[in-house]
């Protein structure tokens, strides 16, 4: 007799929790767009959601309004991103009390990206705070916020080794960190190593697995190389000869997601995060397929959900 799986369980969806990330618009289309897809995602009651800045803090007006549109327009708890890129100290400290009158009560706090890009040098503002630690213990003095980290399964790119890269981590806790979010990842035995590692050390706050459905396998991979984080062989092959071909290069990017998914409920994972890239309709499918649904009466259908 084979054993019921347990991510096929009926019930799972009550179990599992799930945030979802969303892109920072640099267009008013684009804010658009982000608004329809948290209004699409809003019915499967996400943990959090969060609306990220681009790099240099270049979105950040955006950001913001979009944060206090979520507050005050919907029942979802946004998060917001916070970086020291290119900002005083001082300037932080008051976005954090902007947001805080606002009622947002979910920071996640970065370091964040230079505005030249991902994998470039990271030069800190003179008067700034230096990195992601310094940044959690400016938001605990300032109130008791919910506050999620970053964490590099693979390493950030800038560190030497992942004793470095822990202890750096390690300091984001001891200031205060509530959860560790990680960078994408794509082959789940890495995750599991990281975590080992992680709890070695001494380190207990939950690591949340970052998810990132395949929008686009080129973007990714040439992201990826960037970021540090590993594309492997078998990902890569799903995809080939599909450049052309976007209605089964979603399908197929559903099904990778799901499957990465699904394994990680197998090894005893209960919270996801997904980076949507303001897409929502892979984020959704995946959900539905490890039983988060919308509750009864809430519309399901991308153009119910839209109006």
């Amino acid at each position: 007799m084979s054993q019921f799986r347990f991510s096929r369980r009926p019930d799972l969806g009550d179990s599992i929790r799930v945030s979802f990330e969303f892109f920072p618009p640099k267009t008013d289309e684009m804010e658009t767009r982000l608004w329809e897809t948290v209004t699409r995602l809003k019915p499967l009651h996400p943990d959090f959601v969060s609306v990220t800045y681009g790099a240099g803090g270049s979105t950040r007006e955006r950001t913001a309004r979009t944060v206090a549109r979520i507050l005050h327009q919907t029942h979802l708890a946004p998060a917001a991103h916070l970086t020291c890129i290119d900002a005083s100290r001082d300037e932080v400290d008051a976005v954090i009390r902007q947001f805080a009158e606002l009622g947002v009560k979910r920071f996640v706090a970065l370091r964040g990206d230079p505005a030249s890009g991902v994998g470039t040098g990271y030069q800190p503002h003179p008067q700034g705070y230096a990195n992601g630690a310094e940044m959690v213990a400016a938001l605990r003095r300032q109130g008791d916020f919910d506050i999620s980290v970053s964490a590099y399964p693979e390493k950030h790119p800038e560190s030497p080794d992942f004793a470095t890269d822990i202890d750096m981590l390690k300091r984001k806790v001891d200031n205060g960190a509530t959860r560790a979010i990680t960078q994408f990842f794509f082959d789940n035995d890495i995750y599991e190593r990281y975590v080992e590692r992680v709890r070695r050390a001494g380190i207990y706050i939950p690591i949340v697995p970052g998810i990132l459905p395949v929008h686009n396998i080129v973007q990714v991979a040439n992201f990826s190389a960037r970021a540090g984080a590993h594309v492997p062989a078998w990902l890569r092959e799903r995809f080939d000869g599909l450049e052309a071909d976007p209605q089964t290069h979603a399908l197929v990017a559903a099904a990778v997601a799901a499957e990465q998914v699904q394994d990680l409920i197998e090894r005893g994972v209960g919270d996801f995060h997904f980076y949507t890239m303001n897409r929502a309709d892979l984020a959704y499918a995946v959900c539905h397929m490890i039983g988060i649904r919308p509750r009864p009466n809430e519309g399901t259908s991308a153009k119910s959900a839209a109006a």
